[in-house]
C-alpha cells in the first residue's frame, strides 16, 4: 500500500526523520508509536504531502506519492482542522467534494455518516457550538466521508466517552475486515495492543522496529511471575531465598494473596514451586505475560544502552 524509502526530514538543521524505510501492511491496522519528538507527526505529514521530504520517496500502490492519491487517504490529525462557522452537514458535504466526490455523492456520504455516527439532532449546528467528543465524531467522518482506502488517524479516540470509543472502535475493524488499510498513531499502548495487528516504533527521527505485534512479543519473555496463595506472609517471604524478589502483593477474597515477583537469573516455574512447597499452600503460579507498555518500554531502553 505505503512504501516509504530512505525518507529524511530536517527542519533548520534539527532532523525531524533520518534514513527512515518502511513498508504499511495492506488491509491491517498498524500502530504508530513513539515517543515526544520521535518523528510521527512528521512522517504522517508527509503521507498527507504536507511536507516533501528532503531525501528519499514514497510510494502509493506502487506509484509515487502524487497529489491524486489524497482522494484515497483519509487523514484525521490530532489538532483539529474543523471550520468553526461550518454547520455539521456543510463541514462533511465540503470536505467529501473537496476529495472529489459530485455534490451529489457528497451529499449522500454526508447523509450516511450523520446517521451513522448518530448526529441527526445536531446536524445543523456549527461546530463551534459542540463539545469536544461531538466535534471529534465530525472530524472523524471527515476523514472517511469520502470512503478512502487508506486512513491515517491521530489520537483518534480522544474526547470521546466509552460509548463513542467502542463504536469507533467496531467501525475501525469493519473498515479493516473491509480492506482498509489504517494507521494508528496514540500514545495509549492497551490499545494498540488490543487493535493493531502491526506496529511502527519511531525514536529520535528512526525506526526501532518494524513488525506483527506477534513477532513482537515472541521476542520478549516476561522477567515476572504472579501467585495466588494461602498462608501467611512471613512464610512466604521466607520461601521465596534469594532467588525470587517480591514486588507487591494485594488481598483477594477468600483469604487468598496474590504476589508479583521478580525472578533472579534463569529460574523457572518449577523452580518457583519447589521454593513455596511445604511454605504456603499455592492457589496458581504462572509466568506473567508483558504488555504493549512492558515492550515499549524495553525497545526505548535497549536502544539507550546501545
Amino acid at each position: 500500500m505505503i512504501e516509504i524509502s530512505h525518507v529524511s526530514k530536517s527542519f533548520r538543521r534539527k532532523s525531524a526523520l533520518n534514513n527512515v524505510s518502511l513498508n504499511i501492511p495492506r488491509g491491517k491496522i498498524t500502530g504508530l508509536l513513539g515517543p515526544n519528538g520521535a518523528g510521527k507527526t512528521t512522517l504522517i505529514r508527509i503521507m498527507n504531502l504536507m511536507y516533501l521530504p528532503d531525501d528519499g520517496f514514497l510510494k502509493y500502490n506502487g506509484q509515487l506519492l502524487k497529489k491524486d492519491h489524497l482522494k484515497n487517504i483519509g487523514y484525521l490529525p490530532e489538532e483539529r482542522g474543523l471550520y468553526q462557522d461550518l454547520t455539521v452537514q456543510e463541514q462533511l458535504t465540503f470536505f467529501a467534494k473537496l476529495r472529489g466526490l459530485s455534490n451529489l455523492e457528497a451529499e449522500s456520504s454526508a447523509n450516511y455518516w450523520i446517521k451513522k455516527l448518530e448526529m441527526k439532532t445536531w446536524r445543523n449546528k456549527q461546530v463551534v457550538s459542540l463539545s469536544k467528543g461531538m466535534a471529534q465524531k465530525v472530524q472523524f467522518a471527515v476523514a472517511v466521508v469520502h470512503d478512502p482506502e487508506f486512513l491515517i488517524l491521530d489520537e483518534p479516540l480522544t474526547g470521546f466517552d466509552p460509548i463513542n470509543i467502542d463504536l469507533i472502535k467496531k467501525l475501525l475493524f469493519e473498515f479493516r475486515d473491509a480492506g482498509k488499510t489504517i494507521i494508528l498513531s496514540t500514545h495509549n499502548m492497551q490499545r494498540v495492543q488490543d487493535m493493531c495487528s502491526h506496529i511502527i516504533l519511531l525514536n529520535k527521527g528512526k525506526v526501532v522496529s518494524a513488525s506483527s505485534i506477534e513477532d513482537l512479543f515472541s521476542g520478549f519473555v516476561s522477567n515476572h511471575f504472579v501467585v495466588r496463595y494461602k498462608g501467611t506472609g512471613i512464610a512466604f517471604a521466607n520461601a521465596l531465598w534469594t532467588d525470587f524478589e517480591l514486588v507487591n502483593q494485594i488481598e483477594l477474597p477468600g483469604g487468598v494473596i496474590e504476589a508479583r515477583l521478580l525472578k533472579r537469573g534463569d529460574k523457572s516455574v518449577d523452580d518457583l514451586i519447589k521454593n513455596l512447597q511445604g511454605h504456603v499452600a499455592i492457589e496458581a503460579v504462572q509466568l506473567e505475560q508483558p504488555n504493549m507498555d512492558d515492550v515499549f518500554i524495553s525497545l526505548l531502553e535497549n536502544l539507550e544502552n546501545e
